[in-house]
């Protein structure tokens, strides 16, 4: 998918081609959420996680609680 956003009319093709055919009231609100859903990845992908170690190397239980409030 380009940065252009997804039209109803785009949706309806998408869908259909992935089996999933819907109803001529539907194209609108699942281009909107495709839309919503592009716009957050898109943020996401601009953050900077640096040296942030991958969620399995967190083990429960073993942090430190001596944080100052």
């Amino acid at each position: 998918m380009s940065a252009a956003e997804l039209t109803p009319p785009e949706a309806a093709l998408w869908a259909d081609r992935a089996g999933l055919p819907l109803s001529a009231d539907r194209h609108a609100a699942v281009a909107a959420t495709a839309n919503h859903i592009h716009a957050v990845v898109a943020v996401l992908r601009e953050l900077d996680f640096g040296d942030t170690p991958p969620a399995a190397a967190y083990h429960a239980g073993e942090e430190k609680n001596d944080a100052a409030v």
